[in-house]
C-alpha cells in the first residue's frame, strides 16, 4: 500500500509545506529560515534583494523591499510576503494575511504560492474550502516544475481515483518528484515497485533502488525497510553490515520498530558483534513505546542484574537524532 502523507499539519503550524528530505529552495524550502539578525542589512539593487535579505535573516528588510513589488503585482514578492506572514518572521504570524498574498502569488503564476494556496483551499481553515480549485492549482504548480507540488498532486490523483487508474496518472509526477529528491515520492515508488501497482509489475530491484534513495534522504521508514531487504537479500545481494547500519540509523531517529529490530540484530550478532547491553537498551526503548516482544523479554530476563542496569541506564540517556 502506498503511504500517503499529509503535509497540511506542518504547514498550518507555521512551517513551509514540504515533503521529507527535499533540499532547501525558493519553491518549497524545507529548512528553517536563518535566525533573525539585527536589521540594517546592506541593500542591493534588483529583484533578488528582498529574497536575499530573507535568506540572511533580515526579515523586516525583506518585507520592506518586497511589499512595494508585491503591491505592483510581482508574484515572487507576493509569495515572499505571504511566507513572512505565515511563519511569523519579523512580524506577528497572520494566516489570513498570508492567504491573501498566497492567492495573489498563485494567480500570478508563482508555483510555490500555487502549492501553498492549494493546501489552504484543501484544508478550508483560513479560506473557503475548494477542492476543485486546489487540485487545479496543484496541477499548475506540478506542471510548472515544483517538486513538492508534483508529489502532492500525485497524492491527490491517487486519492481522487483509487486503484490502478489513479496510480498510472500519478506515476509520472511521483517519478519526477522522486528524481528531484523528494523522499516521500521515493518511498512511494518503492512501494509501487515492491508490490506492483497500476500497470507496473513488481520489480524488487527497482523497489530497492528507490528505498535506498529515500533512506539516504533521511526517511526513517525507508531506512528500516532497506535494512530488512539488505539482510534478507531482497532485490539484490545480502549485505548484513549495511543492513545493520541502516537499521541503527532508523533506530537512532526514533523509529520504534527499528529499535526493536536492532535489538534482535545485537542479540543474534547480525552485521555486528553481540552486545547484550545495546540489545537491552534498544529493547527497553521499543518496549517503553508500547511494542511488546516476548522473545526479547526472555532475553532481557536472562541477563545479569548488572547488564540489565546498564541497559536501562543506556536507554535513559538515549536522545533521538
Amino acid at each position: 500500500m502506498i503511504r500517503i502523507l499529509c503535509l497540511l499539519a506542518l504547514f498550518f503550524a507555521g512551517l513551509p509545506a514540504m515533503a521529507a528530505g527535499e533540499d532547501a529552495s525558493p519553491d518549497g524550502a524545507t529548512e528553517a529560515a536563518p535566525p533573525p539578525s539585527p536589521e540594517g542589512a546592506p541593500e542591493t539593487d534588483g529583484g533578488d534583494a528582498a529574497y536575499g535579505a530573507f535568506q540572511r535573516g533580515y526579515y523586516l528588510t525583506a518585507l520592506r523591499l518586497a511589499m512595494p513589488r508585491a503591491k505592483l503585482g510581482d508574484p515572487a514578492a507576493q509569495t515572499l510576503v505571504a511566507e513572512l506572514h505565515a511563519r511569523g518572521l519579523g512580524l506577528p504570524k497572520n494566516m489570513k494575511e498570508a492567504a491573501f498574498w498566497y492567492k495573489a502569488g498563485a494567480e500570478g503564476g508563482d508555483t510555490a504560492a500555487q502549492l501553498k494556496y492549494a493546501l489552504l483551499l484543501l484544508e478550508g481553515r483560513f479560506v473557503e474550502k475548494d477542492r476543485d480549485r486546489a487540485r487545479e492549482l496543484m496541477r499548475q504548480a506540478a506542471d510548472g516544475g515544483n517538486s513538492s507540488a508534483q508529489f502532492n498532486y500525485g497524492q491527490l490523483l491517487i486519492t481522487d481515483q483509487p486503484g490502478d487508474g489513479g496510480i498510472e496518472q500519478a506515476l509520472p509526477y511521483m517519478t519526477t518528484a522522486a528524481e528531484n529528491g523528494i523522499a516521500d515520492a521515493q518511498f512511494a515508488l518503492s512501494q509501487i515497485y515492491a508490490y506492483g501497482a497500476g500497470k507496473q509489475q513488481a520489480d524488487s530491484a527497482k523497489a530497492r533502488y528507490w528505498l535506498l534513495r529515500a533512506a539516504r534522504s533521511g526517511f526513517d521508514t525507508a531506512q528500516l525497510d532497506l535494512a530488512v531487504w539488505l539482510i534478507d537479500g531482497i532485490g539484490g545481494e545480502v549485505d548484513y553490515e549495511s543492513g545493520f547500519s541502516w537499521m541503527r540509523r532508523a533506530a537512532n531517529s526514533g523509529n520504534v520498530m527499528a529499535q526493536n529490530r536492532l535489538s534482535h540484530l545485537y542479540v543474534h550478532a547480525i552485521g555486528t558483534r553481540p552486545d547484550p547491553i545495546e540489545a537491552a537498551k534498544w529493547y527497553i526503548l521499543s518496549r517503553r513505546s508500547g511494542l511488546e516482544d516476548y522473545a526479547l523479554e526472555d532475553f532481557f530476563q536472562g541477563l545479569t542484574a548488572e547488564e540489565q542496569k546498564a541497559g536501562i541506564e543506556a536507554a535513559n540517556t538515549f536522545r533521538s537524532r
